[in-house]
């Protein structure tokens, strides 16, 4: 049975909800088409969240994905909307998208669009790189 390119995005749920951890997916083969020329545009897409009650299943996000690559888009278009329905799927707690373009005309395009849940705040980052493993002492 072979696979088909669709819209739909399906979840799982969260199996840590009472814990910030930081998912972080790259995706190498995102394709959609230029909306001027028909041209095929290329891109890497990064895409860092912080789930809530529910995460994304990696095989309908490689559909979902797939589903761009015959369809015209410009790129700050394509990202947000991405994120839109990503985020409208999986609820989550902070989720970042970067859509890393290829060049095209001799320009590169970086677009990177944020969500944020109401409320929600990070906890402090917790730096580990000044901590001497010789010495166990901080330096």
């Amino acid at each position: 049975m072979s696979s088909q390119p669709t819209k739909t995005l399906e979840t799982f749920p969260n199996p840590a909800a009472g814990r910030d951890f930081h998912i972080h997916m790259q995706i190498p083969e995102f394709t959609c088409l230029c909306p001027k020329t028909g041209q095929p545009d290329f891109a890497t897409l990064i895409l860092d969240y912080i789930p809530d009650q529910l995460c994304v299943e990696l095989k309908s996000l490689k559909l979902y994905m797939w589903s761009y690559r015959n369809e015209g888009a410009f790129h700050e278009a394509v990202t947000n909307r991405i994120l839109d329905d990503l985020v409208a799927a999986t609820q989550p707690r902070f989720m970042r998208l970067t859509a890393k373009f290829y060049v095209r005309g001799g320009v590169f395009t970086n677009v990177v669009a944020e969500h944020r849940k109401a409320g929600w705040q990070p906890a402090p980052r917790v730096d580990l790189s000044s901590f001497d493993s010789d010495s166990n002492t901080r330096g």
